[in-house]
């Protein structure tokens, strides 16, 4: 039988980040950690087959991807607003952007 491999599952909410280490067998996918990781029962709001999305190290990923010893599995939150559709309503509403992002009107 193979070693198990060491992995994180993390979660992050506005005021919070929960980061779990959790051991699995090798070969485990994303859905394995998670599950082992017990985040589920702690967070009952993640729904893995509708709203979340998850990556590894950011990027997104499927839940059946196999995992490599010392990777870091993310849950993320859904958007509550769409970027482009944001930057869409501040163009049309004429306001300039400064840099990173936040509105303005002096330059």
């Amino acid at each position: 039988m193979a070693d198990p491999i060491n992995v994180e599952v993390s979660y992050a909410l506005p005021h919070v980040q929960e980061v779990l280490k959790v051991g699995v067998p090798a070969g485990a996918t994303v859905r394995d950690a998670i599950e082992a990781s017990g985040i589920l029962r702690k967070y009952p709001e993640i729904e893995l087959d509708g709203r979340n999305k998850v990556g590894v190290f950011a990027k997104l990923t499927r839940l059946d991807t196999p995992l490599r010893d010392r990777d870091r599995v993310e849950i993320y939150r859904p958007l509550i607003a769409d970027p482009k559709a944001v930057r869409k309503k501040r163009a049309e509403d004429g306001k300039a952007m400064k840099k990173g992002g936040a509105a303005g009107g002096e330059e």
